[in-house]
């Protein structure tokens, strides 16, 4: 006890000669519990914890909580997988089908610092300057760069860890993209046909991270992207002598096509008539400078309409790619009056009708253009010199007689009038080529020579 008026520096240095003996007794042994030693000191880790963001054992102080000390100053080396230690606390990361390659190495410091770091999640740089520590940045160098990547987002697209889907994407398939683009996929639901890059995967046409066309497209979206996939349009439309304009138009194939989804076949942006009637409702001119009439307005003023025409089929006959034949036709068909007899003079329209039409000079069934059995077509077509071809009689669009016959046909400068009359049994013609001539199926007519 200390006694009344005894200072309090003697009891102080009292204390201490006690545990100098203490000491002494146990032959230098501290039998006292030092006080828990930081490593950060002025001479050591001074600037440890100071980040902004700082890894929870170190702001504690707990250093050797991950740093197992073995001696004065001595550490048991961290193992050379890293995930070891960091499972200790952190849930697995490598659980899933796709795990990133330093997860996977178990080096979680390739992108972490164990310590401290200016950045969240102690990142070893923001955003995308952390994935470019390895990818390669040319990934973000094209002229249009996906909002995202432009942004340094991955993590919008890619799980930085694991996933069950393949390069790391966050969802399944096009809904990563759908995540966003939700407009797409609303227009998507509301359309019958679907382009089938674009079912399979948005990635096929656009780059996820940047490219040298609009909208991320691999490839010029008017005509080389469709090609690159193509390849037999590509053949047919380079071989064609005979070019469909719309492909040398400033959308190419997208003026007529929709490159993701259509509510008619082919990805066509309307029926097919109106697709092309949208152009041919003017007078056009052709690549040799050859007029092309008014298709609508000649449509609309003629009821007697071909077969095709009716079924609004305007590519059972053309080849909207191109051809080697005139008018961009499937098959060939004589631009001209006459023609010798030759089946391949008939090859378009024998796509459809039957070849002997031409070809047996007596019926009473192929064709109602017989005077009793005289088969009128084998008559008119049947010819070694100036066989007709089928465009003397017949307009291959419409027309406001009778199976579409014209009345008249182009002749040179001359408009050569043919002036059909149908009657129940037969018919009559006085074109400028002959005079009246009359036929009937039932009781056969014996017209002048």
């Amino acid at each position: 006890m200390v006694r009344k008026g005894q200072s309090r520096g003697f009891v102080f240095f009292g204390l201490m000669a006690v545990a100098a003996l203490v000491v002494i007794l146990s032959g230098g042994r501290n039998l006292i519990a030092a006080p828990k030693q930081s490593c950060v000191t002025a001479d050591c880790h001074s600037k440890m914890g100071k980040d902004k963001f700082v890894h929870g054992p170190v702001s504690t102080g707990d250093c050797d909580f991950c740093h197992k000390p073995i001696g004065q100053h001595k550490f048991k080396p961290t193992p050379k997988n890293v995930s070891e230690l960091c499972y200790q606390c952190h849930d697995k990361k490598d659980t899933m089908k796709t795990i990133h390659k330093p997860v996977k190495d178990g080096n979680c410091t390739a992108c972490h610092s164990p310590h401290q770091s200016p950045n969240k999640y102690q990142l070893r740089a923001a955003g995308s300057d952390l994935c470019f520590m390895c990818h390669n940045r040319s990934l973000v160098g094209g002229k249009y760069v996906h909002g995202p990547a432009a942004v340094g987002s991955c993590t919008v697209c890619h799980d930085p860890h694991q996933s069950d889907n393949p390069r790391m994407l966050v969802a399944k398939g096009d809904d990563v993209c759908f995540a966003c683009h939700s407009d797409k996929l609303e227009e998507f639901k509301t359309k019958k046909y679907m382009h089938p890059p674009v079912k399979e995967a948005c990635w096929n046409c656009h780059s996820p991270h940047s490219a040298g066309y609009k909208y991320n497209l691999k490839a010029d979206p008017r005509m080389d992207l469709c090609l690159g996939c193509h390849k037999g349009k590509k053949k047919e439309i380079e071989e064609a002598t005979v070019k469909h304009g719309a492909l040398n138009s400033k959308t190419k194939c997208l003026t007529c096509h929709d490159p993701h989804v259509s509510d008619y076949p082919k990805m066509l942006r309307k029926p097919e008539m109106d697709l092309c009637l949208s152009c041919h409702d003017k007078e056009l001119t052709d690549n040799n400078g050859k007029k092309i009439l008014n298709m609508k307005a000649y449509l609309e003023a003629n009821k007697d309409v071909h077969g095709p025409i009716r079924e609004k089929d305007c590519t059972s006959c053309h080849n909207p790619h191109g051809s080697s034949n005139f008018r961009m036709l499937r098959a060939y068909f004589p631009p001209v009056f006459y023609a010798p007899y030759d089946p391949k003079n008939y090859a378009l329209c024998f796509m459809c009708h039957e070849n002997t039409l031409a070809a047996d000079k007596r019926t009473t069934t192929l064709t109602n253009f017989r005077n009793g059995d005289l088969n009128l077509h084998y008559l008119h077509v049947h010819k070694l010199d100036k066989g007709r071809t089928c465009r003397a009689c017949h307009d291959p669009h419409a027309s406001n007689n009778p199976k579409h016959i014209r009345d008249y046909v182009p002749f040179g400068a001359w408009k050569l009038p043919i002036n059909y009359k149908k009657t129940p049994t037969g018919g009559q013609c006085s074109p400028g080529c002959h005079q009246t001539f009359r036929y009937d199926r039932v009781n056969p007519v014996v017209n002048r020579k």
